[in-house]
């Protein structure tokens, strides 16, 4: 079949990368001489696709993809949480396909995470023509996705900035940031933060081990500071496993019940800065050695300032917002042209893990969206250099080692 219009989705949530990923789609359509139309708000944009009226879609030539910039987080197709298989429209599908013919749209390109993914390969199981260019911040899919890198530069940012209102007021900080159920944005976050504790969903955190180290490292920077000055920082993720049943989903995450769940059955994880937050105060009254060290070091007042302040700080989406780092945009635009190559190619149902040494590189997008927890191996390195990770540091074998006869990587 000859491919002769695409259709660009950006679903889920947002996060950098994405505008380059839309560049990236549309510049290699037009290279092709393929159109490429912007179907707004993903999948709600594309059931409703049928309502829109003839020639309404926006087209993405020279011009119109050039008054918006790759280095800019967000998408400008715009996003929507909307599980296709879930809508209770017998003719649901049918009511998709017969849009995509209104507009004489031949193939789709989508941006997502496995949510997205997931619906992706139901549209692929109905024949419609559908690649998939990887999209979380969370990093929870097989391969690296746009958004990820972004998100890493901002948590860096963000824990340096807290470093300066921590320090002046000798508080611990407790910086809680998104990444679904698993701890890559916390862990690649916090090494780059220098965080001195990275609290992720692969570890259960023993909160002894955590204030242990608080504690001796917390201390010690206070009292060799001339001006008695120094900070804790603690970089966990949103998903953290509790007891408290009544406040945790299926998985034993803790969750907000006061809300809705999405349409993929998702309640918003919520908590686990505030339980970090209560443990380390819990710990810190009990403890004599706490209250005799705000003595030693003059900080002790009577019923206002027995112990150090704890704050919990959430950003939410400001990790996802803003600019998009140089990785992202090269990446997005690969990913992009890479998944219009393909269908051009005949292939379609994949997800695109990048373009190295003029090899277009892809896996089926139902295997892309299986989940990618953080390899423990690697904790273990960094542990090695004195981040606490809320356990007691296992012994690792380092002696491992594998000769490269070539060193190339992407970028």
């Amino acid at each position: 079949m000859e491919i002769k219009k695409i259709g660009v989705i950006t679903s889920g949530g947002d996060c950098g990368g994405l505008n380059a990923v839309i560049k990236g789609v549309s510049g290699m359509a037009n290279h092709y001489d393929i159109e490429t139309v912007v179907i707004p708000n993903g999948y709600a944009g594309l059931y409703n696709l049928v309502d829109f009226s003839a020639g309404e879609l926006i087209s993405l030539d020279y011009i119109r993809a050039g008054l918006f910039h790759s280095n800019i987080a967000g998408s400008e197709a715009g996003h929507s949480r909307v599980k296709i298989s879930k809508i209770k429209d017998e003719n649901k599908y049918e009511r998709i396909k017969e849009g995509l013919k209104k507009h004489s749209i031949d193939a789709l390109v989508v941006s997502g995470g496995d949510d997205t993914g997931s619906v992706a390969v139901d549209l692929l199981n109905e024949g419609i023509l559908v690649n998939h260019a990887p999209k979380t911040m969370d990093m929870d899919l097989q391969p690296y996705s746009v958004g990820g890198d972004s998100t890493i530069n901002s948590i860096s940012k963000m824990a340096g900035n807290l470093r300066t209102t921590a320090r002046s007021h000798n508080r611990i900080m407790v910086l809680e940031v998104y990444g679904r159920y698993t701890g890559h944005a916390a862990f690649r976050g916090g090494i780059a933060a220098d965080a001195d504790c990275i609290i992720i969903p692969e570890i259960v955190p023993d909160f002894d081990v955590v204030y242990d180290d608080l504690f001796a490292k917390y201390t010690l920077r206070i009292k060799n500071s001339d001006v008695k000055a120094g900070t804790y920082l603690i970089i966990t993720s949103e998903a953290l496993k509790s007891t408290q049943k009544d406040k945790v989903d299926e998985r034993g995450y803790l969750v907000d019940k006061t809300k809705e769940p999405d349409a993929f059955g998702h309640y918003p994880l919520m908590g686990a800065g505030k339980m970090i937050e209560s443990e380390l105060k819990k710990r810190m009254k009990k403890d004599s050695r706490m209250k005799t060290f705000m003595k030693e070091v003059n900080m002790y007042v009577p019923n206002q300032y027995e112990i150090p302040e704890v704050r919990m700080i959430r950003p939410t989406h400001l990790v996802r917002c803003g600019d998009s780092s140089g990785y992202d945009v090269n990446f997005g635009k690969e990913a992009g042209a890479g998944a219009v190559m393909l269908l051009k190619q005949g292939v379609s149902g994949v997800t695109v893990t990048g373009i190295r040494n003029g090899v277009i590189e892809y896996m089926d997008t139902g295997k892309a969206i299986e989940q990618n927890t953080v390899d423990l191996s690697q904790v273990a390195v960094h542990e090695a250099l004195g981040t606490c990770f809320a356990r007691k540091p296992p012994q690792y074998d380092f002696s491992k080692k594998n000769k490269l006869d070539s060193a190339k990587r992407y970028l």
